[in-house]
């Protein structure tokens, strides 16, 4: 008994420093990552820095192609005035509306699309081929081809729905077709992205827990998503970073009337249609701020959730 006291005792093994010397052969190794991926590295960052900066020059001056002999350093006046501006708030808003609600719903429909083609018996690739069509196309043509499907003239919708007046004339219906563009467009790139964390989920748990009693609902939410929370951090992360840049279905679907114009579309009005490249560059930058914020959040927010063993930990 004493004898099992002791060894109960013992301190536990001191697990090996971190801090070891790297062998020849990870050094070597080490070069050779750094040699195949530093000039790709390289490029992005000399294609990247140069826009980004140069927006960020921009931003800081009073600039306007109607007036050239008109530039003036400013400093942080025009980001002032884009924040203190009620329409940037506006859009802002209709720009995280548009966001939330087709990205949740793009959540929801990729992961029963993916369980589908992951769970088909047969004509799998066939399914597979089907359901990835909508994002095979261009999204410029896919926005027009909803649009017309709009229309009171020529589309189906309204007859379907027996609409008097034109959808896109109203907010709340041009909100709902936006969202479902948006929705059919994109929702097989989620499925696609969410069938990858499928295939790491083993058959065997599924099957002990089926064994043990677990009904369907149970061996999805204990079993499935625990170990799919990585591939839905990437899938969300992508396309709210992707759906908090729209612009082409909101310009081609009204130009962001009815008060549904996004931050893409006021920073194009600013730009190409004012021609102030200083209040656009501000709205540019600003636009980058709140993507980097949004991944950041992400990242830090539910990725130390979404990391293997997490909970275990």
């Amino acid at each position: 008994m004493s004898t099992g006291v002791a060894t109960a005792e013992q301190p536990a093994a001191v697990p090996p420093a971190r801090g070891q010397h790297l062998t020849e052969r990870a050094k070597s190794e080490r070069r050779l990552a750094a040699m195949l991926v530093g000039p790709a590295a390289i490029v992005m960052v000399l294609v990247t820095a140069y826009p980004i900066l140069d927006a960020v020059i921009l931003s800081l001056q009073r600039s306007d192609l109607r007036f050239p002999n008109a530039t003036k350093f400013i400093g942080l006046s025009n980001y002032g005035h884009v924040l203190s501006a009620p329409v940037w708030w506006q859009d802002v808003l209709h720009t995280a509306i548009i966001t939330v609600i087709s990205v949740g719903i793009q959540l929801v429909l990729g992961m029963l699309l993916a369980l589908a083609m992951h769970r088909a018996i047969f004509g799998r690739g066939a399914v597979r081929a089907i359901a990835l069509v909508p994002y095979g196309i261009v999204a410029v043509v896919a926005a027009y081809s909803w649009q017309y499907a709009w229309s009171l003239n020529s589309g189906w919708i309204p007859k379907l729905l027996g609409l008097t007046s034109d959808p896109l004339s109203h907010q709340f219906t041009t909100y709902v077709a936006i969202i479902i563009t948006e929705i059919w467009k994109n929702t097989p790139f989620m499925a696609l992205l969410l069938l990858a964390g499928l295939a790491l989920v083993p058959d065997e748990l599924h099957e002990a827990a089926r064994v043990d009693g677990a009904t369907t609902w149970q061996r999805f939410w204990r079993i499935t998503v625990p170990l799919m929370k990585p591939a839905i951090l990437v899938a969300l992360l992508f396309r709210t970073l992707d759906a908090f840049r729209i612009f082409d279905t909101i310009y081609i679907f009204n130009q962001g009337a009815q008060g549904t114009e996004s931050i893409s579309m006021l920073n194009y009005s600013t730009l190409l249609n004012r021609l102030n490249l200083g209040l656009g560059s501000a709205v540019s930058v600003l636009l980058f701020l709140l993507v980097a914020l949004i991944a950041f959040v992400f990242i830090k927010g539910f990725g130390a959730g979404a990391a293997p063993g997490a909970e275990a930990r």
